[in-house]
């Protein structure tokens, strides 16, 4: 996997409005337990700078103790702003204040120890269906407006409040060249009042080009972490132990996982985030396609070689791979960051006065 400096600055910026948010529904199981990273200080705590997958993810920096009381203002104006465009549309929608909103069902699952999220979960991918994260909140006074209307005028509500082809959820699409002449994104009610609030993501990511050259050498810092022969050693084993446990074929640290979403993609017929793998035009964050019409034997098969595999591959990377890998990656860090504070104090002072 390659993330580009493009796709780096899109997370970030999603990211910021995720801090707002408080509903982020791609957790990453055991990393509220880890400790720091020498770059989360400048990064934000969500830093990831994953064990050879070429990922790196960026939070604000000092995000991970809840939002603020500015957050959850703004959050608050994002409710009003959707009632009133869902009044235009025709609709009728209740502003729910941000302390009243419920986590996610799957939050305590995403709380447990890597190795017990393994057991019971996999990877997360076709393990859990987050397009019903938020079905079985009985409390949501907008879910049982929904749920009062017909099929037909529940369609035309979900298109007014995330938009055609955000479904029953959220989808976040984030033009990232700004070319003259492209029809403006439906995102709704709910894409409008986040762009009213937080600013348009597209002129964000603008913002965030002073800061391709420290992009740029994070990535470069990633492949230096990747490229290392102590993590290609480990890699190595690690590949050597999953295969005596079964699952051969996997050359790289991110392989099995990836194995897991592309049979899924498959099954549900997804094709998975539009614009390019590399500097492309666009980078698109979707809604996750539902299960609900899934062969169910064909899932119930997908969730046990899941959760097989996952395990397995949990057990090998403590046992050849995280140890040496984190050895590796914290002094090369702990060098990145002697030779670039200016601009990581830069990056983090900019991240916090968003």
């Amino acid at each position: 996997m390659r993330t580009s400096r493009t796709a780096l600055a899109a997370l970030a910026v999603l990211a910021l409005a995720a801090c707002g948010n408080n509903q982020d529904k791609t957790p990453v199981a055991g990393d509220s337990k880890s400790d720091k990273s020498p770059l989360a200080e400048y990064m934000g705590d969500g830093f990831i700078s994953s064990g050879g997958s070429g990922m790196i993810r960026a939070t604000r920096a000092g995000g991970s103790g809840g939002p603020t009381a500015e957050d959850l203002d703004k959050q608050r104006k994002v409710e009003d702003s959707i009632v009133a465009c869902m009044k235009t549309a025709g609709f009728e929608y209740v502003a729910v204040p941000p302390e009243q909103k419920p986590k996610s069902k799957f939050a305590e699952a995403f709380d447990l120890p890597p190795d017990k999220f393994a057991e019971q979960y996999g990877y997360g991918i076709s393990t859990i269906d987050w397009s019903k994260a938020d079905a079985e909140d009985s409390n949501d006074p907008n879910k049982k407006i929904r749920d009062a209307l017909s099929k037909s005028a529940q369609k035309s509500y979900d298109e007014a409040l995330n938009g055609k082809g955000g479904g029953n959820g959220v989808a976040v699409a984030v033009p990232a060249d700004g070319a003259p002449g492209k029809p403006p994104l439906d995102m709704g009610c709910r894409g409008k009042a986040f762009n009213e609030v937080f600013g348009d993501p597209g002129k964000h990511e603008d913002d965030f080009k002073k800061y391709d050259a420290l992009f740029k050498d994070l990535e470069a810092l990633n492949k230096r972490v990747t490229n290392d022969q102590r993590v290609v050693d480990a890699t190595k084993k690690w590949s050597d132990c999953l295969a005596d446990a079964g699952h051969s074929g996997f050359s790289k640290i991110d392989d099995p996982r990836e194995s897991i979403q592309k049979k899924l993609d498959e099954l549900t017929g997804n094709k998975g985030p539009g614009g390019k793998a590399d500097d492309g035009p666009s980078v698109t964050i979707g809604g996750p396609p539902s299960f609900d019409k899934v062969d169910a034997a064909k899932l119930g098969e997908l969730r046990k070689s899941e959760t097989e595999l996952a395990v397995a591959d949990q057990k090998c990377k403590a046992k050849e791979y995280d140890s040496q890998f984190k050895t590796v990656q914290y002094a090369m860090e702990k060098e990145f960051v002697a030779e670039h504070k200016a601009e990581l104090e830069a990056y983090r002072d900019g991240m916090a006065n968003r």
